[in-house]
């Protein structure tokens, strides 16, 4: 468990430089992010590279005993490089090229692009793929950051077409898999296809839902050549990506799988800002951030990096993109950084050194101010330095006994159907781990066709698409499955199944769903279980079945149903429903839970329980009395951690 920082002593006098790298040694900081904009500065003409000031830099940063991972520039790439070859430009469902002037304006698509960045990396990689300060690699910035996945150029209407023959191979099997006899939309030949922009309604939703398959795999392979390369030259360093929080453009497990480490940036509080939660949650945790979103993320995050997780950005303070930017909570700053290594982060690296007095990020605060004094991130981060020196090193965190199956595939499909503006696969998605983590469980996210053996109980908040692999391997498990609404609702090309779904699932859930329902977002309809009423939103199913209700809608119909180990949810659950539902399937697999105080969550590593306390009040600590403390006591304060062992 190592602490890190941010760095661009391209921003800075390099007088600065020694005195920042003392000072982050002395804080109690391990790692140093350095280059990932700096292309501009390492070759400011076509072909000419000027090292000599990086070279400075890293060996200065050496000289203080920091580790650097060091970022390949290729998520800006320079102005001289835009003009030479516009066609680089990724075009926005606008139909418009993404400008030059702030940073991800290129497409993943553009072959001449691709080469540029192998160019590129390939001489950092050479220049610096020995020298012993480079510990790691980050591949790119924050692939598909401000919705720039999905571009419509020309190079990717080209690819996409040579993509649609490799995974079609004839033209009438992709017709009759679009269903394209619909509004007269059949092909004579992949040529005559373009992406779905532009049309006067809906595009087909078959072909919509390629194009995103397709844009998620130009992403896998323009990471891939970076990874190639960076292997080649600088070998026995991890490679890393720095994912986003919330994103889903693409498949993060499928770009992971090159990688060593996945990392993420976590802004607590701009995530719950920007997101769908509740307004009375974005009031209640406007400076701590909502208690699940960081941990969800590194679960998930720990889940694509096959156990090996980083926070390479951790909000040190007020940052400038979101609607609103509130200060966190005194020791949320160490609060986040506990609760990243709780659920299995090696490194927690903090965004930025200094805040920048220019630029657009000016107004995103940093562990010290454009001044050059501490701020409060700062003092929070040399605390946690001294806990960790007194705590020492912790095992890898081991399995959770609970999986949650986490499907980029299916957000996008269910955001080309979503069938009514309140169904939004992400937060439901959420509101499943989140009721879990209110039961005090550990929770591993793990992709469709993920190893579920030796997990006590699987929970698939909803996965569309099924085959018969899926199915056999949870009637295969012996441990309690829960699924939630439209699994087994689509087809691969996205069609309802012949028999209605829930598809290849009627082999082991004995009904079909005769009719859907989407309600508007202000509704609230109920279900009874026993003589209890629990509310549901969102989302209804009809289900023809002989299977005995275990929760019935108002007018009698069934709601939740279970076959053998198997359990189905139809329809979107309320909070204190979902903590029902949940709470039976824990008991039946034999969990221990424990009700959190609100606020509060819990995570266990390496023999201890790590609690963090993001309610604006003091709450009582969830241990046992027996417990010992290592960190903090029986009291959580507001930001409040604290370390037990239950031995």
């Amino acid at each position: 468990m190592k602490l890190g920082v941010c760095y661009y002593p391209e921003h800075w006098p390099e007088a600065w430089w020694a005195e920042d790298a003392a000072a982050m040694a002395a804080m109690g900081l391990t790692w140093v992010r350095i280059g990932e904009f700096a292309w501009s500065r390492l070759e400011p003409e076509p072909g000419l590279f000027d090292w000599d000031w990086l070279d400075r830099a890293i060996d200065t940063l050496h000289a203080a005993g920091l580790k650097v991972v060091l970022g390949t520039p290729t998520a800006t790439p320079p102005k001289w490089l835009v003009d030479r070859d516009p066609r680089m430009l990724a075009i926005g469902p606008d139909g418009r090229p993404r400008g030059f002037g702030s940073r991800r304006h290129y497409c993943f698509s553009s072959e001449a692009y691709r080469a540029e960045c192998a160019r590129i990396v390939e001489a950092l990689a050479e220049r610096y793929g020995g020298h012993p300060a480079i510990a790691a690699w980050q591949t790119d910035n924050e692939y598909g950051c401000h919705d720039t996945t999905i571009s419509y150029s020309r190079d990717a209407a080209r690819r996409f077409r040579a993509w649609l023959r490799a995974r079609y191979g004839d033209v009438i099997t992709l017709n009759e898999a679009w269903g394209t006899v619909f509004w007269s939309q059949e092909y004579r030949d992949f040529s005559e296809i373009d992406p779905p922009i532009g049309t006067v309604t809906e595009a087909n939703p078959s072909h919509r839902l390629d194009y995103n398959r397709f844009a998620s795999d130009e992403v896998a392979s323009f990471n891939r050549i970076q990874v190639d390369i960076l292997r080649r030259l600088s070998p026995g360093r991890d490679i890393i990506h720095n994912f986003m929080g919330f994103y889903t453009e693409f498949d993060h497990f499928d770009v992971a799988a090159d990688l060593d480490v996945a990392s993420w940036d976590s802004y607590p509080l701009g995530f719950t800002e920007q997101f769908w939660l509740p307004a009375e949650d974005k009031r209640r945790y406007l400076r701590q951030g909502h208690p699940d979103i960081a941990a969800f993320h590194h679960d998930l995050y720990r889940g694509c990096g096959r156990g090996r997780m980083w926070v390479m950005e951790q909000q040190p303070g007020p940052v400038n993109w979101a609607g609103f930017n509130p200060a966190p909570l005194p020791g949320m700053v160490r609060a986040w950084t506990w609760q990243a290594f709780a659920h299995g982060a090696e490194v927690v690296s903090y965004f930025r050194w200094r805040q920048a007095p220019f630029g657009q990020e000016q107004m995103h605060a940093g562990l010290n101010r454009p001044d050059r004094s501490l701020d409060v991130g700062g003092v929070e981060a040399r605390q946690v330095a001294d806990e960790l020196a007194l705590l020492g090193e912790l095992a890898p965190r081991d399995p959770a006994p609970v999986a949650l199956v986490f499907s980029y595939e299916a957000d996008w499909l269910l955001k080309i159907q979503p069938q009514g503006r309140s169904f939004h696969w992400l937060a439901l998605a959420f509101d499943f781990y989140s009721a879990l983590r209110r039961m005090g469980l550990d929770v591993d996210i793990v992709p469709p066709g993920a190893d579920l053996s030796g997990y006590r109980a699987v929970v698939v908040p909803s996965l569309p698409i099924v085959d018969a692999a899926f199915v056999a391997q949870i009637a295969g498990l012996g441990v309690p499955v829960l699924l939630g609404p439209r699994t087994g609702s689509k087809t691969r090309d996205l069609h309802i199944p012949a028999d209605l779904p829930p598809g290849p699932l009627r082999a082991v859930l004995p009904f079909k769903v005769n009719r859907v329902e989407s309600l508007r977002g202000d509704v609230i309809e109920t279900v009874t279980v026993g003589g209890e009423t629990f509310d549901f939103k969102a989302w209804r199913e009809d289900l023809e079945t002989d299977l005995a209700p275990l929760a019935r809608f108002a007018d009698g119909g069934a709601a939740w149903v279970r076959a053998g180990a198997i359990d189905y949810l139809a329809c979107w659950p309320g909070e204190a429903l979902l903590d029902h539902v949940l709470g039976d399937l824990a008991a039946r697999a034999g969990l221990e839970t424990r009700a959190m105080p609100d606020g509060v969550r819990i995570s266990r590593r390496g023999g201890l329980t790590f609690a963090i306390n993001a309610a604006a009040e003091a709450r009582s600590t969830p241990a046992p009395a027996w417990a010992r403390f290592v960190i903090g006591g029986p009291l959580l304060t507001p930001a409040g951690v604290a370390v037990w062992s239950e031995d």
